[in-house]
């Protein structure tokens, strides 16, 4: 990401945290207290992986069926990089599957 957008990414989840949308999270075994928001679409990328791996479906494969670079599907599993929401879609798709909002109970 670059710096404005890393900037603005902080800005907007500061402003969900003072709003009590996003939960902290105590860092343990920092000398000060520190606390920060845990990674929920860690869980999700993990599961993708687990399905990608499921479908037998390289990433140079899923690249060609998204119309993107292997290196950007690379990156996306390694969680060195989010993808828009956009390309998530396309990969999911890609796999067969889709995504579903369901209510919190």
């Amino acid at each position: 990401m670059s710096f404005y957008k890393d900037m603005e990414k902080s800005l907007l989840e500061a402003i969900e945290i003072e709003k009590g949308n996003l939960p902290l999270a105590e860092k343990k075994g920092m000398p000060a207290k520190t606390y920060y928001v845990p990674e929920s679409d860690s869980d999700l990328i993990d599961r993708f992986v687990e399905l990608r791996k499921k479908e037998k479906i390289s990433q140079t494969k899923l690249a060609e069926l998204t119309g993107s670079k292997q290196q950007a599907i690379s990156r996306t599993e390694n969680k060195e990089h989010s993808p828009s929401l956009k390309l998530f879609c396309s990969m999911v798709a890609a796999l067969g599957y889709e995504i579903e909002l369901v209510k919190k109970k």
